[in-house]
C-alpha cells in the first residue's frame, strides 16, 4: 500500500495524539496532578496576600482584627454617684428645652411651666420617665429614674416651683435609719418598769425608718402608674378611689401587690422584699385617709 493511499491518510486524520499505553498513563497522571498543584498555588497566593509583610509592624494589628470581639457587655455600677439635675439637663434635656423645640416648654419660661407645675412633681416625673407627645421615655436618654427626677426638679424650680429632689431608695432608708435616735438601754435593776419606755422610744425610730422606706419604694416602683392613674391604678391621694380598697384591709392589699393584680405585675415589677412592699402600701394608704 503506497504512502499516498487515500485510505491510510483518512485513518491518520482521525487518530489522537495518544498512540501508546505509556502516553495514556502520563496523560491521566498529569490530568490529576496539574489541577491539584494549581489549587494549592491559588490557596497559597490568596492566604499570603492577607498577611502583613515581615517587619512592617502590622502583625499585631492584623491579629487584633482577627480576634476582635463581636459584642459588648456593659456593666454598670449600681452604687455609682447619681448625676445632679443640672448635669442630666445639660446632657439630655437642653436639646429641646433650651430652644422650645417640638413644643417643649423652654427652660425658665414661667408662663409655659406654670400649668405643668400645678399637676405636681410626681405627674411630671412620670411623664418624663414614660415620655409624652414628641418626647420619648427619659427624653431618649438612659439614666437612673432618680436622675431624671432631679432633672425635672432643676427644670421646674427654674420656673418658680419649689420641688425637693428625689432620693435613691437605699439612700432614703439609710437616711431614715441614721436620723433615728438610739433607744436608751433599760436599767437592769427594774426591768419591769424601765423596759416599757425603752420599747416605746425604739418604736418611733423604727416607724420613721419604715415610712421612709415605703415612700422611697413608692417613688422608685409605684409612682409610674399611681401618680397619674395609668391602667386603672388608683391615683396617689385619691380618697374616693382608695376607700373601697382600704376597707379590704392592709394584709389583703399587700398580698395583691406581692402577687400582682390586673395590669400590675407582681411587686409592681420590683425586686423589693415583702416588708418593703407592705411599707409602700402603708405609705399610699396613709396618703388616702
Amino acid at each position: 500500500m503506497s504512502a499516498n493511499d487515500p485510505t491510510t491518510a483518512h485513518e491518520e486524520d482521525h487518530s489522537g495524539p495518544i498512540k501508546t499505553p505509556k502516553q495514556l498513563l502520563l496523560a491521566v497522571f498529569f490530568s490529576f496532578v496539574v489541577p491539584v498543584f494549581a489549587i494549592i498555588a491559588l490557596v497559597y497566593y490568596v492566604s499570603s496576600d492577607n498577611k502583613p509583610a515581615a517587619g512592617t509592624g502590622d502583625a499585631e494589628k492584623a491579629v487584633a482584627q482577627r480576634i476582635q470581639k463581636i459584642g459588648m457587655v456593659e456593666i454598670r455600677d449600681a452604687n455609682r454617684p447619681l448625676k445632679a439635675g443640672s448635669e442630666v439637663y445639660a446632657a439630655q434635656c437642653a436639646a429641646c428645652h433650651a430652644t422650645g423645640a417640638a413644643g417643649a416648654p423652654k427652660f425658665g419660661d414661667v408662663a409655659a411651666w406654670a400649668p405643668r407645675i400645678k399637676t405636681g412633681f410626681e405627674a411630671l416625673w412620670n411623664s418624663s420617665l414614660k415620655g409624652k407627645n414628641a418626647m420619648g421615655p427619659q427624653g431618649g436618654g438612659d439614666f437612673d429614674d432618680v436622675e431624671i427626677g432631679r432633672a425635672v426638679v432643676h427644670l421646674t424650680n427654674a420656673a418658680g416651683a419649689k420641688f425637693a429632689e428625689p432620693q435613691k431608695a437605699a439612700a432614703a432608708a439609710d437616711a431614715g435609719a441614721a436620723a433615728a435616735p438610739v433607744a436608751p438601754a433599760a436599767p437592769v435593776a427594774a426591768p419591769a418598769v424601765a423596759t416599757a419606755p425603752g420599747v416605746v422610744a425604739a418604736a418611733a425610730p423604727a416607724a420613721a425608718s419604715k415610712a421612709g422606706a415605703g415612700e422611697a419604694l413608692y417613688k422608685q416602683a409605684c409612682l409610674a402608674c399611681h401618680a397619674s392613674g395609668v391602667a386603672g391604678a388608683p391615683k396617689f391621694g385619691d380618697k374616693a378611689a382608695w376607700a373601697p380598697r382600704i376597707q379590704t384591709g392592709l394584709d389583703m392589699l399587700t398580698a395583691s401587690v406581692i402577687k400582682g393584680k390586673n395590669a400590675m405585675p407582681p411587686k409592681g415589677g420590683s425586686s423589693a422584699s415583702d416588708a418593703d412592699i407592705r411599707a409602700a402600701v402603708e405609705y399610699m394608704v396613709s396618703a388616702a385617709k
